[in-house]
């Protein structure tokens, strides 16, 4: 009889589903989570008065989801980060995988709690964009929209719990979570095209699922057909599923790795 939180599908629910309650109860007595969705609003002004000024009428997607995109890669950078260190300064990181309980599994889960938290910039910006700047908000395909937000949250946290992983390394994740927000949102489309990008570096924007996400986002804004859907989402969640893997794979070796230096506690 397997023990239980052994890997196993029942197991991993119940220790995903575990991480993410937690994540839930724990968010509501801090505020300093939610500190990135205060600053939504403002970068939606900024970016919508630059279009305006120009007169560039086509960047307004644009201008509307990519404060969206950057508070939800904020959260969830920070948050991956901030949850080994919490745990190092309370002194229960030990005590968390001495268990048998998937670590990787119990990260993935709080990580996407704040996730899903994140989900409300997309309606911040939204409010500003028609209550400031009078812009119509429309959306021609509204279930395409929702699953590409749904399957980019997936792939968010997967992604996200990839560098938790690697932060059980870091005596200070800060750095680390400060030098990799700008690369993703750039390579991810947020804040320039791709197509805008140096040609050599297009390809590698692929690899971020970010730029699938906001490209299909955007064209299911607009009133014109959405080509390639399936593939896009496919896309969007393999990456994820990638980031899963990687995260589990990652979390196994830095453990054994930190076991054997007797660093657990301190990286």
């Amino acid at each position: 009889m397997r023990p239980r939180g052994l890997p196993g599908l029942p197991g991993l629910s119940r220790i995903y589903g575990e991480g993410f309650r937690h994540q839930l109860r724990l968010t509501r007595r801090s505020l300093g989570d939610f500190q990135v969705l205060i600053t939504v609003p403002l970068y939606t002004v900024v970016l919508l008065s630059m279009a305006d000024h120009a007169g560039r009428v086509g960047l307004m997607p644009y201008a509307v989801l990519a404060p969206a995109f950057i508070a939800q890669w904020s959260m969830a950078l920070f948050v991956a980060g901030d949850l080994v260190s919490q745990e190092r300064q309370l002194g229960t990181l030990e005590a968390i995988v001495a268990t048998p309980a998937s670590l990787a599994t119990l990260m993935v889960g709080r990580i996407s709690a704040i996730v899903a938290v994140s989900l409300l910039a997309f309606g911040e910006s939204v409010v500003v964009a028609r209550v400031l700047f009078e812009v119509p908000i429309s959306v021609g395909h509204p279930w395409i929209l929702l699953a590409g937000i749904v399957a980019g949250a997936f792939a968010m946290a997967g992604t996200a719990g990839t560098m938790a992983a690697l932060f059980v390394l870091a005596r200070s994740a800060r750095t680390f979570q400060n030098s990799l927000s700008y690369p993703f949102y750039l390579l991810g489309g947020i804040l320039v095209p791709v197509a805008m990008l140096p040609d050599w570096l297009q390809p590698l924007s692929r690899l971020v699922f970010l730029s699938w996400e906001a490209d299909l986002l955007r064209a299911s804004m607009a009133t014109g057909p959405v080509h390639h859907v399936p593939e896009r989402l496919a896309a969007i969640v393999a990456l994820g599923g990638l980031g899963y893997a990687v995260t589990i794979l990652l979390m196994r070796s830095v453990l054994r790795r930190v076991r054997s230096l007797g660093t657990l506690g301190y990286a």
